[in-house]
């Protein structure tokens, strides 16, 4: 069993999708006392946005490249190994302006590459990234969901379209919202999420996997 953490919060110790991923993580190990936890920090250690350079040198084995250059693709790789090994990959995502943070999407273009974890075929784009569950720790400063500005929602929404796109069925997305609307909503919210995290529970295939490692 491995269990894949991506934290983008700025905010440090007063996060609050850092703190909820933190309660997943111990809910994780509990459930799961063998499983390989690794925690990616986009924010602290944040991640190359795709450049002109990068796609040229995947694309062209014979064109020129810098150090830097081998050194952004190197990461690429490891990227998507992690990706690729996770059974569980829990994703810390505060909305920033109706989306996610700009670090949250430098690594989803890593982990979203055509031949990799979806293929085009004359039927349509298919996922090949099936078999895993993805839990999505969602932090919105005011409350969307259920009002006329859910619309304006494309932080939850974006996530949820790009794991579909990679073939991810099980997708869970536990949400505090209204955390900057005051102290006694915040502390409620968190308190709720809190509540749905220790009863996430797993689907077959993913408990089987960490039985039969």
């Amino acid at each position: 069993m491995n269990i894949l953490i991506v934290d983008s919060s700025i905010l440090g110790a007063n996060s609050v999708t850092r703190a909820l991923s933190m309660r997943v993580v111990e809910h994780l190990s509990a459930t799961f006392p063998a499983a390989a936890v690794t925690h990616r920090d986009v924010a602290e250690t944040p991640i190359p946005h795709l450049s002109p350079a990068y796609i040229q040198a995947l694309t062209d084995l014979d064109a020129p490249r810098t150090r830097e250059i081998e050194a952004d693709i190197a990461l690429g790789r490891e990227l998507m190994t992690e990706f690729k090994a996770a059974d569980i990959i829990v994703i810390g995502a505060p909305m920033y302006n109706f989306g996610i943070p700009s670090t949250l999407k430098a690594w989803i273009d890593r982990i979203a590459v055509a031949g990799e974890t979806f293929r085009y075929t004359a039927k349509g784009p298919r996922g090949l990234a099936g078999g895993k569950e993805v839990i999505i720790l969602s932090g919105r400063g005011s409350v969307l969901a259920g009002t006329p500005a859910e619309t304006m929602d494309h932080q939850e929404a974006h996530l949820r379209t790009v794991f579909g796109f990679l073939g991810i069925a099980e997708i869970m997305v536990v949400r505090a919202e209204g955390v900057a609307t005051g102290p006694d909503a915040r502390a409620a919210a968190i308190a709720d999420a809190e509540r749905r995290v220790a009863e996430i529970r797993f689907s077959p295939s993913v408990a089987s996997t960490a039985i039969a490692a």
